[in-house]
Protein backbone atom coordinates (compact mmCIF):
# COMPACT_ATOMS: atom_id res chain seq x y z
CA UNK A 1 0.00 0.00 0.00
CA UNK A 2 1.42 3.42 -0.95
CA UNK A 3 -0.13 6.80 0.70
CA UNK A 4 -1.69 9.18 -2.29
CA UNK A 5 0.18 12.26 -2.86
CA UNK A 6 -1.61 15.40 -2.65
CA UNK A 7 -1.44 16.00 -6.09
CA UNK A 8 -3.01 12.53 -6.98
CA UNK A 9 -5.91 13.45 -4.52
CA UNK A 10 -8.69 14.94 -6.51
CA UNK A 11 -10.12 18.18 -4.08
CA UNK A 12 -12.08 20.88 -5.40
CA UNK A 13 -11.18 24.33 -4.87
CA UNK A 14 -12.47 26.73 -2.57
CA UNK A 15 -14.57 28.08 -5.44
CA UNK A 16 -15.51 24.84 -6.29
CA UNK A 17 -16.49 23.85 -3.20
CA UNK A 18 -18.78 27.27 -3.06
CA UNK A 19 -20.61 25.89 -5.90
CA UNK A 20 -21.26 22.27 -5.42
CA UNK A 21 -24.11 21.34 -3.69
CA UNK A 22 -23.90 20.78 0.40
CA UNK A 23 -25.26 18.62 2.91
CA UNK A 24 -28.51 19.79 4.57
CA UNK A 25 -26.72 20.22 7.90
CA UNK A 26 -25.49 22.80 9.85
CA UNK A 27 -23.48 22.98 12.94
CA UNK A 28 -24.62 24.95 15.86
CA UNK A 29 -21.50 26.19 18.64
CA UNK A 30 -22.64 27.11 21.56
CA UNK A 31 -20.08 29.00 23.86
CA UNK A 32 -17.67 26.86 22.46
CA UNK A 33 -14.01 28.99 24.01
CA UNK A 34 -11.78 26.89 22.33
CA UNK A 35 -10.45 28.52 18.84
CA UNK A 36 -8.38 25.20 18.23
CA UNK A 37 -11.97 23.02 18.59
CA UNK A 38 -13.64 25.78 15.92
CA UNK A 39 -11.01 25.62 13.86
CA UNK A 40 -10.92 21.63 13.71
CA UNK A 41 -14.54 22.06 13.26
CA UNK A 42 -14.20 23.98 10.39
CA UNK A 43 -12.01 21.40 9.31
CA UNK A 44 -14.69 18.76 8.96
CA UNK A 45 -17.33 21.02 8.00
CA UNK A 46 -15.39 21.14 4.83
CA UNK A 47 -14.97 17.59 4.37
CA UNK A 48 -18.24 16.82 4.64
CA UNK A 49 -19.34 19.70 2.53
CA UNK A 50 -21.69 20.85 5.18
CA UNK A 51 -24.47 23.34 4.82
CA UNK A 52 -22.21 25.89 6.92
CA UNK A 53 -21.34 26.69 11.24
CA UNK A 54 -23.52 28.97 13.55
CA UNK A 55 -21.05 30.55 15.88
CA UNK A 56 -22.67 31.57 18.87
CA UNK A 57 -21.96 33.42 22.16
CA UNK A 58 -18.47 33.22 23.01
CA UNK A 59 -17.39 30.99 20.54
CA UNK A 60 -14.61 32.79 18.37
CA UNK A 61 -15.09 33.81 14.76
CA UNK A 62 -12.57 34.22 11.59
CA UNK A 63 -10.23 35.38 10.96
CA UNK A 64 -7.94 34.53 13.78
CA UNK A 65 -4.37 32.41 13.67
CA UNK A 66 -5.47 30.04 16.32
CA UNK A 67 -8.75 29.29 14.15
CA UNK A 68 -6.84 29.06 11.02
CA UNK A 69 -4.15 26.64 12.89
CA UNK A 70 -6.59 23.77 12.74
CA UNK A 71 -9.09 25.00 9.85
CA UNK A 72 -6.56 25.04 7.67
CA UNK A 73 -8.11 27.73 5.48
CA UNK A 74 -11.63 25.79 5.72
CA UNK A 75 -13.06 28.59 7.62
CA UNK A 76 -12.79 30.29 4.36
CA UNK A 77 -14.39 27.42 2.10
CA UNK A 78 -16.93 26.61 5.07
CA UNK A 79 -20.02 29.29 5.11
CA UNK A 80 -20.67 30.51 8.69
CA UNK A 81 -22.34 33.12 10.52
CA UNK A 82 -22.25 34.69 14.04
CA UNK A 83 -25.36 34.67 16.12
CA UNK A 84 -25.12 36.81 19.71
CA UNK A 85 -27.59 34.21 21.30
CA UNK A 86 -27.39 30.54 20.74
CA UNK A 87 -31.48 30.33 21.74
CA UNK A 88 -32.66 32.63 19.88
CA UNK A 89 -30.21 31.31 16.34
CA UNK A 90 -31.91 27.74 17.27
CA UNK A 91 -35.45 28.94 17.40
CA UNK A 92 -34.72 30.79 14.11
CA UNK A 93 -33.04 27.26 12.53
CA UNK A 94 -36.49 25.80 13.73
CA UNK A 95 -38.73 28.21 11.87
CA UNK A 96 -36.56 27.93 8.63
CA UNK A 97 -36.86 23.89 9.27
CA UNK A 98 -34.18 22.60 10.61
CA UNK A 99 -34.00 19.42 12.90
CA UNK A 100 -32.47 20.56 16.14
CA UNK A 101 -30.12 18.28 17.11
CA UNK A 102 -28.01 18.31 20.29
CA UNK A 103 -25.26 16.37 21.07
CA UNK A 104 -25.46 15.90 25.25
CA UNK A 105 -26.10 13.07 27.54
CA UNK A 106 -29.30 13.70 29.05
CA UNK A 107 -32.48 11.95 29.68
CA UNK A 108 -34.00 10.56 26.99
CA UNK A 109 -30.80 10.81 24.66
CA UNK A 110 -30.82 8.87 21.99
CA UNK A 111 -28.03 6.30 21.15
CA UNK A 112 -26.15 8.22 18.02
CA UNK A 113 -25.52 5.13 16.07
CA UNK A 114 -29.62 4.57 15.58
CA UNK A 115 -30.60 7.75 14.38
CA UNK A 116 -30.80 8.05 11.11
CA UNK A 117 -30.72 11.60 8.41
CA UNK A 118 -32.65 11.68 5.62
CA UNK A 119 -32.40 13.70 1.95
CA UNK A 120 -35.15 15.51 2.82
CA UNK A 121 -34.49 16.18 5.91
CA UNK A 122 -32.60 19.59 7.36
CA UNK A 123 -30.59 19.47 10.63
CA UNK A 124 -28.78 21.24 12.98
CA UNK A 125 -26.39 19.79 15.23
CA UNK A 126 -26.12 21.85 18.06
CA UNK A 127 -22.72 21.31 20.31
CA UNK A 128 -21.95 23.04 23.99
CA UNK A 129 -19.01 24.61 25.71
CA UNK A 130 -16.41 21.92 26.65
CA UNK A 131 -17.15 22.41 30.20
CA UNK A 132 -21.08 22.95 30.30
CA UNK A 133 -22.38 21.83 27.29
CA UNK A 134 -25.23 22.92 25.46
CA UNK A 135 -27.04 25.77 27.23
CA UNK A 136 -30.28 24.24 29.22
CA UNK A 137 -32.46 26.81 27.90
CA UNK A 138 -31.10 25.64 23.99
CA UNK A 139 -31.47 21.49 25.14
CA UNK A 140 -35.25 23.09 25.75
CA UNK A 141 -35.31 23.42 22.40
CA UNK A 142 -34.27 20.81 20.96
CA UNK A 143 -36.27 17.84 18.86
CA UNK A 144 -33.82 15.22 19.49
CA UNK A 145 -30.57 14.55 21.87
CA UNK A 146 -28.02 12.48 20.59
CA UNK A 147 -25.53 10.87 22.79
CA UNK A 148 -22.28 9.14 21.58
CA UNK A 149 -22.02 5.77 23.53
CA UNK A 150 -18.81 5.13 25.83
CA UNK A 151 -17.53 2.82 27.38
CA UNK A 152 -14.58 3.71 29.40
CA UNK A 153 -14.17 5.71 32.66
CA UNK A 154 -14.54 9.38 31.24
CA UNK A 155 -17.86 11.29 30.77
CA UNK A 156 -16.95 13.05 27.80
CA UNK A 157 -15.06 13.61 25.10
CA UNK A 158 -13.49 16.62 23.26
CA UNK A 159 -16.27 18.49 21.53
CA UNK A 160 -14.23 18.42 18.14
CA UNK A 161 -13.88 14.72 18.14
CA UNK A 162 -17.43 14.74 19.33
CA UNK A 163 -18.34 16.58 16.18
CA UNK A 164 -16.34 14.43 14.02
CA UNK A 165 -18.04 11.32 15.45
CA UNK A 166 -20.79 12.41 14.68
CA UNK A 167 -21.03 14.34 11.84
CA UNK A 168 -19.92 11.49 10.33
CA UNK A 169 -22.56 9.12 11.34
CA UNK A 170 -25.10 12.32 10.24
CA UNK A 171 -23.75 12.44 6.63
CA UNK A 172 -23.35 8.45 6.17
CA UNK A 173 -26.90 8.02 4.99
CA UNK A 174 -26.67 11.15 2.92
CA UNK A 175 -23.48 10.76 0.99
CA UNK A 176 -25.40 9.01 -1.90
CA UNK A 177 -26.78 11.89 -2.92
CA UNK A 178 -23.53 13.73 -3.04
CA UNK A 179 -21.58 13.63 -6.32
CA UNK A 180 -18.25 12.87 -5.49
Amino acid sequence: MKKLKITEMVRLTSEAFHRETKLPILVVLDDVRSMNNVGSIFRTADAFRLEGLVLCGITARPPHPDIHKTALGAEDSVSWRYATDSLEAVRQLREEGYQLLALEQAHGSQSLETFVTRPEGRYALILGNEVRGVRDEVMAEVTTSLEIPQLGTKHSLNVSVAAGIALWQLVLPLLPTLKR
